[in-house]
């Protein structure tokens, strides 16, 4: 996908007012500040079942194996990267194919300004001409940041698994929230 950078002071739908800063797809330079965001919430944090910090080459490999077919978005303010969203395959079995899992992580100077949403309203309007028709967020529990986010955008609940992870010796749920684009047609 050939980057697009957005500049997002303010857009018109619903007279929404967004964040300060650039929305923009990620580029290989991004691996190192997205893992910094993501490497606080592995150690610091049960919201990611990972237990490992993840280099930033690691991370670098997940984001071309993501961008080859989905988009992969940053919130960037003054050159500083302060969150991002992604979508990747939900399963591999081909009748999935219109499903994807949706990730969005901010660093924790970042939160509650609004960049989650604004990150997520526009991963899901560069899914839709993907074809996507659900989006699946799945959200480590509790984390009442995380479902407030999901069910403001229209995620619905979908499913509860209890007590399926262990980290930092406390047994972690999992619930799974949907939310399905309408545009795709069921003949596709």
């Amino acid at each position: 996908m050939p980057p697009k950078s957005h500049s997002t002071e303010t857009t018109t739908a619903g007279n929404r007012s967004r964040p300060p800063g650039l929305l923009r797809d990620c580029t290989a330079h991004d691996a190192a500040p997205i893992s910094a965001i993501y490497n606080h919430y592995v150690v610091e944090t049960r919201v990611t079942f990972e237990e490992t910090v993840v280099s930033a080459s690691e991370m670098a490999q997940r984001m071309a194996a993501v961008t080859a077919q989905f988009p992969w978005l940053v919130w960037e303010r003054d050159g500083t990267v302060l969150g991002y969203a992604y979508a990747m395959s939900w399963k591999a079995r081909s009748a999935y194919r219109h499903s994807v899992e949706t990730t969005i992580y901010l660093s924790p100077d970042a939160t509650g300004e609004g960049i989650g949403t604004a990150l997520y309203r526009s991963l899901f309007e560069r899914l839709r001409p993907l074809n996507i028709h659900c989006a699946i967020g799945v959200i480590a529990l509790p984390n009442p940041a995380s479902v407030a986010l999901h069910e403001k955008l229209g995620f619905i609940e979908a499913g509860h698994f209890h007590e399926i992870g262990l980290k930092f010796g406390h047994w972690i749920d999992v619930g799974y929230w949907e939310l399905r684009l309408p545009q795709v047609s069921s003949e596709s």
